[in-house]
């Protein structure tokens, strides 16, 4: 995943199984292997009630609270996925939720300063409840379903019970408000 202009090649510092290790002109910043993209999901249920997802995240050392989100590319057989394809399969696989579609909303950087990562968010319209979801076998994700009012309160209250919060929450609570990026 490159973007932008490079300020010379890229160095391997170190690879793993899912990240490597690159310096770029003296910066050193993580690269994903294997994928095309990320995605993320603004799915609210016609019903009112913003999805949100809650797995344990090592990095943090918390269970953090999140948008469905995921990789794309990243399954043997798909890795021409496109991305708003990857995000329905994310949203099913996290959510149990079909989406009858996937708008494009906006694109930007996780963490500029650490990685190349560029997530693309969509919202998701037309939702059915078809599966359990909670993730595939190597995840443990609650699903949760709040009511949009409610949702930066209930936010705030797991925070303060030392839960994280993505920032990516509060960009798909922005989108629940709007049509649109711009």
């Amino acid at each position: 995943m490159k973007h932008g202009s490079s300020a010379g090649e890229n160095r391997v510092l170190a690879e793993g199984k899912y990240l490597r290790l690159v310096n770029r002109g003296g910066w050193e910043f993580v690269e994903r292997r294997n994928v095309t993209g990320i995605v993320g999901i603004v799915a609210v249920t016609d019903s009112g009630n913003m999805v949100l997802v809650e797995q344990y995240r090592p990095a943090v050392g918390v269970r953090v609270i999140e948008l469905p989100a995921g990789l794309a590319g990243d399954v043997a057989g798909a890795e021409g996925e496109a991305l708003a394809e990857a995000a329905k399969r994310e949203l099913l696989e996290e959510t149990g939720y079909e989406a009858r579609s996937m708008e494009y909303l906006c694109e930007g950087s996780a963490s500029a300063g650490l990685s190349n990562e560029i997530i693309t968010l969509f919202r998701a319209t037309g939702l059915k409840k078809t599966a359990a979801g909670g993730g595939d076998g190597s995840e443990d994700i609650a699903v949760h379903e709040i009511p949009l009012g409610r949702v930066a309160r209930w936010v705030a209250e797991q925070a303060k019970v030392g839960k994280g919060v993505d920032l990516k929450v509060w960009a798909g609570l922005y989108f629940t408000q709007t049509r649109s990026a711009t």
